[in-house]
């Protein structure tokens, strides 16, 4: 198993723990509320049953107990009403006009407080019988006053519990933004980490190639001195030259490049120069440009290093032997350059493990000519680069889309 997979095996199973461990942390939080809910039920059955017998009491009766019991409660808002939605009783809402906060008989209650209870009543009970509604709704609570004559005790949930059957959804949520925040914070440093590395790594690359690369140009000159032949010093300068524009590639890497203006065919037309004597013969390269050239602004180092990676990829991807086929233009605002091959194809899974630092299919390899190519055109020249279609054993499209000047 491959790095990237076991990174997403983890990523998999990192996402599987999450979600049963919210799963039971909202579990356990509704049975809580569950709790309290059935607790509230079991008091208003009290509450019910002390109302009805208070309702019937006669000599014997102890009236002052009964009172205590419905005295106790100050948190479930409660509503007494007959049959015709005359409410006989209210407890513990929070009504609109706070005129009315130490009146307890309802019928000394504002019209505007009056008609908010009436209403709230006739809500919950979507306008059906009240004996109807108390037979399949578990707030309401059927309560015998008389012989055969009802009245009805309708209750809602108390404030804590309604606080509390929120409460997990907005810890939830709580945390989910910290998770966002922890996870973007490390995303942050690991990118700023990977910059210096890449940075560094870069400009110490330049920095030891300089004294092989004039070693080498003092031994051509001395060669040529001696009389050896033209033709092989005139290749091996070339050679050292080449070595020349890659360590001064490297060198640009983690420094803003100087950004010079050019034409966008020309451009990739010149940086192909140098990979068309080198790719096998088997492979047939085909430019399609439009005849309208468009300005682009590029470092002209790092762009063509950029497209003789791409390059080179693409022929690796065909074995040596397919159709190169790469195209420009523009489209709404951006130009566009496109590499298509005939070569093995990349899975959808991996669109964007290619580009990520040490992927790679191929068995020898370091898995960072992608990372330096995104690096290039969406760092240094504001573009982006992204795998525009690819199939198995059929071929891949890279697509890079760059402001237009």
């Amino acid at each position: 198993m491959g790095i990237y997979e076991r990174q997403r095996t983890a990523k998999y199973a990192f996402m599987v723990i999450t979600i049963i461990a919210v799963a039971a942390f909202l579990i356990a939080s509704n049975s809580l509320v569950k709790e309290l809910a059935r607790q509230e039920r079991e008091r208003m059955d009290i509450w019910a049953s002390a109302t009805e017998r208070l309702a019937k009491s006669d000599i014997d009766t102890d009236v002052e107990f009964l009172l205590d019991i419905i005295s106790q409660n100050n948190s479930i808002p409660v509503l007494v009403a007959d049959s015709s939605y005359n409410i006989q009783d209210f407890r513990n809402f929070e009504l609109p006009d706070s005129k009315d906060k130490e009146v307890s008989s309802f019928t000394d209650l504002s019209p505007e407080n009056q008609e908010f209870l009436t209403n709230r009543l006739k809500q919950a009970a979507g306008g059906r019988p009240l004996a109807q509604v108390a037979a399949s709704h578990n707030h309401f609570i059927p309560v015998e006053v008389y012989l055969n004559t009802y009245q009805f005790i309708y209750y809602e949930d108390s404030i804590l519990l309604k606080r509390l059957s929120w409460y997990p959804y907005i810890q939830l949520g709580v945390m989910i933004v910290l998770a966002l925040i922890i996870y973007a914070a490390v995303i942050y440093t690991k990118k700023a980490e990977q910059n210096r590395v890449w940075a560094g790594l870069s400009k110490e690359t330049a920095h030891q190639l300089g004294t092989p690369i004039s070693s080498l140009m003092a031994w051509n000159e001395y060669l040529a001195s001696t009389g050896t032949e033209k033709e092989i010093t005139e290749e091996m300068n070339k050679d050292i030259n080449r070595l020349s524009v890659i360590a001064e590639r490297f060198s640009k890497i983690g420094s803003k490049p100087e950004l010079q203006l050019d034409y966008l065919n020309k451009a990739v037309e010149n940086s192909l120069q140098y990979m068309k004597n080198r790719i096998s013969g088997k492979v047939k390269l085909t430019m399609k440009f439009p005849d309208d050239d468009a300005g682009v602004m590029i470092s002209e180092p790092l762009f063509e290093w950029v497209m003789e990676n791409l390059t080179k990829n693409a022929v690796d991807a065909m074995d040596g032997e397919g159709t190169l086929t790469i195209s420009t233009g523009k489209e709404k605002g951006k130009l566009w350059i496109e590499v298509k091959d005939t070569g093995k194809g990349i899975a959808r899974k991996n669109f964007k493990n290619v580009f990520s630092p040490g992927f790679t299919t191929k068995k020898r390899g370091w898995g960072l000519g992608l990372t330096l190519v995104k690096r290039i055109i969406e760092e240094y020249h504001g573009g982006k680069i992204f795998v525009k279609d690819s199939e198995i054993g059929k071929g891949t499209t890279f697509r890079i889309e760059l402001p237009e000047t």
